[in-house]
């Protein structure tokens, strides 16, 4: 199946506060972004995990997991404040038309909204 596969690491970020600790902000930024760039969501889970459910000895609110099913995929989402990092994993099919563009639109938007200091990304040609 042809497609695209983005995976991101986000480090040392800036921006997106409420986004990196609150699971609703988080759904409603994910959410947001995927409707925006044209892709259709068909199902969604967002976990928040209690505060110092990070790694031994961390303080400060817990961090959240998402994924949100799309037609086209997935948008998977993992949130650390305890270190200032995001993990970011989508992936589209292009079996009906080539959905690439609008990937990288969500992982854009998702970057700009964390203003991370460092990202490692990957776009893999999936097919």
């Amino acid at each position: 199946m042809d497609g695209l596969h983005i995976l991101a690491n986000l480090h040392r970020c800036r921006g997106g506060r409420p986004q990196l600790v609150d699971r609703i902000a988080l759904r409603g930024l994910c959410i947001g972004s995927v409707e925006r760039a044209g892709l259709t969501v068909v199902g969604d889970v967002f976990h928040q995990f209690p505060s110092g459910a990070g790694r031994a000895g961390t303080a400060g609110a817990g961090g959240v997991t998402g994924c949100v099913v799309l037609a086209e995929s997935h948008l998977a989402i993992h949130t650390w404040p305890e270190l200032a990092a995001v993990t970011l994993d989508l992936y589209v099919c292009n079996f009906s038309g080539d959905n690439s563009a609008r990937a990288r639109s969500v992982v854009d938007e998702l970057v700009r909204v964390f203003a991370p200091e460092d990202v490692v990304r990957h776009d893999v040609p999936r097919g």
